[in-house]
């Protein structure tokens, strides 16, 4: 009989220990100093390429969004939220194991035959369409609304909106995004670089800058060209290639992510300019529920005709209705939702 009570209470002194050695021993595996530096680096851009270029640089409620960045991505996990999930975890994996006559889901991994970069891709594939799925659940149920609205309480973005959220958005998506990554054997280290990926691209759709697809279809060539020249992820497409050869590898796949991803960069992956209607106060007639839900990747929100980015928001009014009236405090926006 497997023993919960031991499991939550370990769960706690567990993710303890973890924080702290996160934080005392800064290394690239580091979520802790991974935070830190895309948060500096989107600040950076912000203040020296802003897009709304009359927002003050410390703009409203940022140290709030600051506090939230560490509370949702660490704190809340101390806090609430690992022990919890450690019996989740467990209860479901014997509830499998018991259903299926003894089928380990931890010890068998579908994917455990491919190359490192498929089963990234694949992982975060599935995790970002279920988030597309679970962020459109927070618009369309009233209770779970109430929660979202922290994150619409925004009405200056920055990049540390990003992690303005109620706690409750780490249960509902946690809970929800579990199952379809541990069916698919997706691994923690999977799930690191996965995740550290999606933050920097969070922190790009809330920053307060625009940059060309060309740009960003650049530094995507880029990315590659280096994973490809330096046979990382499982990437072995050069057979001991010397500097010039891992250059020009490089520098071909650069030009590639200039003039071929590019153009379609932005109705690919989402960006400030289709997030910002995301967090509009008055959403474009015929979007009862909201529009571009995308959390990383925008082609959900064409599939699915929930696309709209109806001229330049660069200076559109945040927020929803009532939200002047809305709590301003931490305290009391991670209380709200749970009144009648």
């Amino acid at each position: 009989m497997t023993d919960y009570f031991k499991i939550f209470v370990n769960g706690y002194s567990g993710y303890a220990n973890y924080l702290w050695h996160e934080i005392t021993n800064p290394n690239f595996h580091n979520y802790f100093y991974w935070l830190i530096l895309v948060s500096a680096f989107f600040f950076l851009l912000e203040i020296l390429m802003p897009w709304r270029k009359g927002q003050k640089t410390f703009r409203k409620d940022f140290w709030l969004d600051f506090f939230y960045m560490f509370f949702n991505f660490f704190l809340f996990s101390l806090i609430i939220y690992n022990a919890a999930s450690d019996v989740f975890v467990n209860l479901f994996n014997n509830f499998i194991k018991f259903a299926s006559g003894g089928f380990d889901l931890q010890a068998v991994n579908p994917l455990k035959t491919f190359p490192f970069w498929a089963i990234l891709l694949i992982g975060f594939l599935v995790r970002d369409f279920v988030q597309w799925w679970v962020h459109r659940l927070l618009h369309r149920v009233p209770r779970l609304w109430e929660y979202h609205k922290v994150h619409h309480s925004v009405q200056e973005m920055g990049f540390a909106a990003h992690l303005r959220y109620h706690w409750m958005e780490n249960v509902v998506y946690r809970f929800i995004e579990y199952i379809p990554l541990a069916l698919l054997g997706i691994g923690l280290y999977d799930f690191f670089v996965i995740h550290i990926f999606t933050l920097a691209w969070g922190h790009y759709n809330h920053s307060n800058i625009s940059i060309n697809g060309k740009i960003t279809g650049g530094i995507l060539g880029l990315l590659i060209g280096f994973l490809v020249a330096n046979s990382l992820l499982d990437i072995n497409l050069l057979s001991n290639p010397n500097l010039l050869i891992k250059t020009t590898t490089i520098f071909i796949s650069t030009l590639v992510g200039v003039f071929l991803f590019g153009p379609i960069m932005k109705f690919i992956f989402n960006s400030p300019e289709m997030h910002i209607w995301h967090h509009a106060e008055n959403i474009p007639k015929g979007y009862k529920y909201g529009i571009n839900f995308g959390i990383t990747l925008a082609i959900w929100d064409y599939i699915f005709r929930t696309a709209s980015i109806p001229k330049e928001g660069r200076d559109i009014k945040l927020g929803f209705e009532g939200v002047n009236e809305f709590p301003k405090k931490f305290i009391n926006q991670n209380i709200h939702g749970f009144n009648k």
